[in-house]
Order: C-alpha cells, then sequence, then structure tokens
C-alpha cells in the first residue's frame, strides 16, 4: 500500500566545521554574536523532509507518494526520484521560484546550524493531497505552514490517518495552532527538544496529548525511543551505529521506517524498531539519501537487535 508524503523536498548544502560550535560562541556575548566557521568540506545533496521519508521508505519496498511543491531548478531531483521508482505526480513545480535550499553546517559533536530557504515550498498548498492516489497512511513533515494546515485538513477529510511531524516547523505556529493540527493527526513525531517545545508552547504535557492520539512518538538518538500510548512511557533502546558520519535526515529514515512498519500492520513497537534500524544506518553515510538497504537487511537486523520482538 502507499503512503502520502507531505513535506519539503529541497537540496542540502552540508558543511563540516572542524571544531565545535560551542567553543567559538561566548554565553555573554549572544547578544552581538558574529561568528564565522571555517567549513573545509562541502558536499551538496538531495534532500528535504519529504524526500528523505520517501527515499527511505522505498528502501524497504515501501510505495511513497510525495505531495510538494519544488522550483524551476528542480529536474535533476525529479529525474533522480523517478529513477528511484518514486512518482512525482504529485509535486508541484513553482516557475520563477527556486527548490527549498538548506545550508547545514555540522560540528564535530554533531550539533548543526542550519539556514533554510523555503523557494517553491511556500506554495506547497496548491498541491493537493488527492493527488497521491489512494493511500493508507501519511505523514505532514516540515513543509510551508499553508501546506502543512490544508494537507492536514485534506487528509483529515479524506480519513488518511496520518503523524504530524512538526520538526523545524514549530517556531511558525502558535500554541492554539499547534494544538488544531495535533487534534487532526493519529500521531505526534518528534525528537526531545521539539517535544519539550510543543509541550510550552501548547501548555500540555506529552503524556497529555497522548491520550487524544494513538501515540506520542519521542525520538532521542543514541538513547532511543519513547513511546507514549494514553499517558503510559514505554522505551524503545536504539541500534549502535556501525559509524557516526552524518545527522542530516537520521529522523526523516527513521519515519520511512515507522510508515513502512505501521502500513505492514505491525505494532508501533515493532515500527518504531524498523525506524531505528534506519536511522542507524543512515547516520553511517552522508547526506540524507546515500544510505542503501533493504527490507530483508533491515529485518535481519531488527531480529538481531530487538530479539524479544
Amino acid at each position: 500500500m502507499s503512503a502520502c508524503i507531505c513535506g519539503s523536498v529541497a537540496f542540502d548544502t552540508i558543511m563540516e566545521f572542524d571544531g565545535r560550535f560551542g567553543e567559538h560562541i561566548l554565553p555573554d556575548k549572544v547578544h552581538i554574536l558574529n561568528v564565522s566557521f571555517l567549513v573545509p568540506a562541502m558536499k551538496r545533496e538531495f534532500g528535504g523532509c519529504a524526500g528523505n521519508i520517501a527515499y527511505a521508505l522505498k528502501q524497504l519496498g515501501g510505495d511513497p507518494r510525495i505531495v510538494a511543491a519544488v522550483g524551476s531548478d528542480s529536474p535533476d531531483y525529479l529525474d533522480r526520484l523517478r529513477n528511484l521508482g518514486i512518482a512525482t505526480d504529485g509535486i508541484r513545480v513553482v516557475p520563477d521560484a527556486y527548490t527549498a535550499q538548506a545550508f547545514i553546517t555540522t560540528d564535530h559533536g554533531n550539533n548543526q546550524i542550519t539556514a533554510f530557504h523555503p523557494g517553491a515550498m511556500m506554495q506547497s498548498h496548491l498541491a493537493p493531497v488527492s493527488l497521491a492516489g489512494p493511500v493508507k497512511i501519511g505523514i505532514i513533515a516540515p513543509d510551508g505552514k499553508d501546506g502543512m494546515v490544508t494537507h492536514a485538513q485534506q487528509m483529515r477529510a479524506a480519513g488518511i490517518p496520518f503523524i504530524f511531524d512538526p520538526g523545524q516547523a514549530l517556531p511558525i505556529f502558535s500554541g492554539a495552532e499547534l494544538l488544531d493540527l495535533i487534534a487532526q493527526a493519529d500521531w505526534l513525531a518528534v525528537n526531545d527538544y521539539e517535544g519539550q517545545l510543543v509541550a510550552e508552547k501548547t501548555g500540555q504535557s506529552l503524556t497529555a496529548l497522548s491520550k487524544g492520539l494513538r501515540a506520542v512518538i519521542v525520538t532521542r538518538g543514541e538513547h532511543g525511543v519513547e513511546l507514549i500510548q494514553n499517558g503510559e512511557v514505554t522505551s524503545v533502546h536504539a541500534m549502535p551505529a556501525s559509524s557516526v558520519v552524518d545527522p542530516t535526515g537520521c529522523g526523516d529514515a527513521f519515519r520511512g521506517g515507522l510508515l513502512f512498519g505501521l502500513i505492514q500492520g505491525m505494532s508501533l513497537p515493532a515500527s518504531v524498531q524498523i525506524g531505528a534500524v534506519m536511522g542507524a544506518l543512515k547516520i553511517a553515510h552522508p547526506g540524507g539519501q546515500n544510505y542503501r538497504t533493504s527490507w530483508d537487511e533491515v529485518r535481519s537486523l531488527v531480529s538481531m537487535h530487538y530479539p524479544a520482538a
């Protein structure tokens, strides 16, 4: 079955800083912050939340259907998606606009500073969810604000269960707007920092929010994942990565694995285990879409690292 993936399709310019940001940012001088980081290594990659999630899901044999907007500089990206077997019917090309661009600098502690130009993404609301065709599940990942709101309403109206993944878009929503989007969703997926921000903005704890959802899913990097279901918290440990190269896109890889499990009718913990394996495989490679795997490999790794599953 197919999954509707709404979110950004972007180019990522990924740079590596040979040091730690914290050594160059003085806490008592942040009001006059003026820093420059030398980045000897730089690569341009295919990225964006929707692009990365779709790539992960396709690696597992899923059928991702992206609904997004890109600019006139997108032919290479669209060709790549088609070559991967990912449908592009739901991707709107906006003339006279750039495809969204992320400029990501990562330090030796895997901390990241990102500058993001939304470009055509701001018109994603003009690409309706219906372009995805019949789907079993959906996800609303970071995108233009109007797109996230419109696509959530369209999925809800169509009876498509979906994950709300506000991610980097959290700052553009008020607490009331977040509560409205969460009320339409079936699952809320955040990392631990984002979860704290959601709680602060909405005035409700994640435990309280979980009582109106199937679950709240909180990723915690190497510390695993917390599942909050009807106020009850359970933990899923992380799979150790073979190496830590680049965290860019790890959360998206996790969400691709999570979607795959849910599409297959697996339990939430089992689906999260697939996501954890995908995140560990991704972090060992640079960029969001340069790792390769298969359902056979992931299933084997799940059995190895989660033997009680």
